[in-house]
């Protein structure tokens, strides 16, 4: 989709919004799917009620993008304008065991930052992709950590209000890759505590998840980390597995040889290649053993 209204256009600059024309999202994902459309690189936070009334106003639909590392985008052009919050000069700020973080910083990146000032808890995120936003969002685990264990208050852009709000950990629902948040909320930053853990001690559990992951996800390779959730009790990749499916493909979009939970573009795969796949794979798994899997992916069609 493309802005040319000019009332949007020449609010812009005041706003400190960016218009990226006919962005290639695809550049943008993890998976290297994704169609063109126009991209609004925002910089203030403040500016984020203002261009959505203008875009409402326009009769322009919009949607979020942040780090694009849990994202199935449609090919084509696509039929909505994509918004993106810029990272700030200083992403993370340190009080004690208080920690702020933009939501547009390196959820990796900000692991360790903390790590550093002898501040621990979330070693088991630190190769989980994308940004701090998108890991608040599915609240993002791994190897026993949940990164909403850590929160104490978010600051987010509220859809249903049109305007920014913070609440407070008490009023925010977190559960296994899932929380209270609204489709079209967009976090902002973070307010985490963290317990006092010597660098030392964080550094070797940071080397142990890293050994783990390296050795059992296709890391090197275009994938939007666990297509599936895993049902209670349960693995979905281990069910995978047990058809004999690694390898499957539809196109270049495949079944990690890796990890059967892992989707991979092995080359030039559509997004219609791997919902074809994802269609596959959980159709064979609901007949083998009567259990529906859900998407863990969020899908754009």
């Amino acid at each position: 989709m493309r802005i040319d209204d000019p009332k949007i256009l020449s609010a812009l600059p005041d706003l400190g919004i960016e218009r990226i024309a006919g962005a290639s999202l695809a550049e943008r994902t993890s998976l290297g799917i994704g169609g063109t459309t126009d991209l609004l690189v925002i910089r203030r936070h403040e500016s984020l009620p203002e261009i959505a009334r203008l875009l409402r106003d326009a009769g322009l639909p919009f949607r979020f993008l942040g780090g694009g590392t849990n994202l199935l985008i449609s090919d084509g052009e696509l039929p909505w304008v994509v918004l993106h919050l810029a990272r700030p000069e200083r992403e993370v700020r340190i009080e004690g065991n208080t920690v702020w973080v933009d939501a547009a910083a390196d959820l990796g990146r900000t692991v360790t930052y903390c790590a550093k000032h002898d501040l621990g808890g979330m070693e088991g995120l630190i190769g989980v992709p994308g940004t701090v936003g998108g890991a608040l969002r599915m609240n993002a685990g791994a190897y026993g950590t949940q990164i909403g264990s850590y929160v104490k208050e978010i600051r987010l852009y509220r859809g249903a209000t049109g305007q920014l709000a913070t609440l407070r950990d008490s009023e925010i629902r977190f559960e296994y890759r899932h929380t209270s948040f609204a489709p079209d909320d967009i976090m902002l930053a973070v307010k985490l505590e963290l317990p006092s853990k010597p660098f030392r001690d964080i550094l070797s559990g940071i080397r142990i998840c890293n050994e783990k992951r390296r050795s059992s996800q296709p890391v090197n390779q275009k994938s939007a980390g666990c297509i599936f959730k895993n049902p209670p009790g349960m693995s979905a990749g281990r069910m995978i597995d047990a058809l004999g499916l690694k390898g499957s493909h539809v196109g270049d979009a495949r079944v990690s040889d890796r990890h059967a939970n892992f989707f991979v573009n092995a080359g030039h795969a559509t997004s219609a290649d791997m919902l074809a796949l994802v269609d596959r794979v959980r159709e064979r798994v609901r007949d083998a053993n009567a259990v529906d899997l859900e998407e863990e992916v969020i899908v754009w069609k």
